[in-house]
Order: structure tokens, then C-alpha cells, then sequence
């Protein structure tokens, strides 16, 4: 219990961090409040997650012979995979922003899915090889694989269509080398959104694939 206590403290405490976002674009680092919702929404999910079933990974990996970080080398672990993944990641319209220890990567839908659609496009494969090469790379870290919808249609229908889409990530990067026991996948559906669902800007922020990294500590 004091474990678990002490897990939910820090999640609560990465709410609370700055949050820098790397351009997808130019490579710049800025303080985003979409960023911050991103980021906050992951981690709402998260900090459940953590409580349910982190520690099975944790203990699954570190059996496998993955071993713990502790101390200082979290965050220069952290820093470093950041670093690698704002290179490999530039010009692909893939954001990535750190939120605490945590690494967020948000996919926005129109560059990794055709419309309707929950599989990867081919376009956006070289894409997730990159991300797969970084997190096989920096295997001391659990991933998970969040999918969100806009609140246009069937709320069903969307939670259903944001799991495959987010399974389809998981998939790929699991065809890439990428341990699957690392990973949890779950589909938000139209919960979380980012952003203003009345205009066609704030839905597109809102239909998003995002993958958060935490560290293995």
C-alpha cells in the first residue's frame, strides 16, 4: 500500500511539472497549453494504470532482465531519449513533450490513419520506425498507446474505432522489435480531448494517437 501510495503521489506531482513540447516542425522547444492538456489527459489515464497494472510490468521486465532505474539517472535516461526522438521525429509532425520524467508523443490522426480508417498508412511507416528504433534503443522504459477520437459520431463507435487505432500502433512497433510486454493499450474514444470540439481545428488536435513513456524505476 505504501508502494502504491507513493506511485499515485508522484503521478499526481507530474501534473503539477512544466511542460515543453518539441516542434514537430522546426525542432524548437516551447511551452504548449495543448501540450499541457496532452500531457495531463495521458496522465489521468496513466496514474490508473500505474495503480492496476504497472507494477506487473515492472516486475515482468525486471525479471526478464531489464534492469531498474534509480535516482539521478532517471532523468538524464529521460533526457537522452527525448533528445534522440526530437531528432529522428523532426518534420513529421509527430510532437514530443515531456511532462515531468514521462515523454509524450502525439500522433495527430491526419498523418498516421486515412479517414475512417484504424490501420497505419503506409506514408507514416518510416515514421514509426523511427520511434521503434529509439524505444528499442531505451528498452528501460514502459509504453503506452492511447487512442482519441473527436466527439463527431457515434460515442461507441468512436471508442471503438480509438482502441484499433491505437492497437494498430502498438502492432506495428511490436513488428518493429519493440517488446510487447512493455506496452498497455487503451482507447479513450471522445473522453479526452485537447482541445475545442465545435471547430474543425480543435477536432483535429483532438483525433490523436499518443504514446507515453515512463520510466522503468
Amino acid at each position: 500500500m505504501k508502494t502504491k501510495t507513493l506511485i499515485a503521489l508522484a503521478a499526481t506531482l507530474t501534473f503539477t511539472a512544466a511542460c515543453t513540447t518539441t516542434d514537430p516542425f522546426t525542432g524548437q522547444q516551447q511551452t504548449s497549453r495543448t501540450a499541457i492538456g496532452a500531457g495531463a489527459g495521458a496522465l489521468a489515464g496513466a496514474g490508473l494504470g500505474v495503480l492496476a497494472g504497472g507494477d506487473d510490468r515492472r516486475n515482468a521486465l525486471i525479471g526478464a532482465g531489464i534492469g531498474a532505474l534509480a535516482g539521478g539517472a532517471v532523468g538524464n535516461y529521460m533526457d537522452r531519449q527525448q533528445a534522440e526522438l526530437a531528432a529522428q521525429l523532426q518534420g513529421t509532425g509527430v510532437s514530443v513533450t515531456r511532462v515531468g520524467n514521462n515523454i509524450i508523443l502525439n500522433m495527430p490522426s491526419n498523418v498516421t490513419f486515412a479517414v475512417d480508417q484504424d490501420q497505419v498508412i503506409p506514408a507514416f511507416f518510416a515514421t514509426l520506425d523511427s520511434v521503434a528504433l529509439v524505444l528499442n534503443r531505451y528498452n528501460q522504459t514502459l509504453i503506452d498507446v492511447y487512442g482519441h477520437t473527436d466527439s463527431t459520431g457515434d460515442e461507441s463507435y468512436n471508442l471503438g474505432l480509438s482502441q484499433r487505432r491505437a492497437q494498430s500502433v502498438a502492432n506495428y512497433l511490436t513488428g518493429r522489435g519493440v517488446n510487447g510486454q512493455r506496452m498497455v493499450v487503451t482507447g479513450f474514444g471522445e473522453t479526452r480531448p485537447v482541445a475545442d470540439n465545435a471547430t474543425e481545428a480543435g477536432r483535429a488536435q483532438n483525433r490523436r494517437v499518443e504514446i507515453q513513456l515512463v520510466p522503468l524505476s
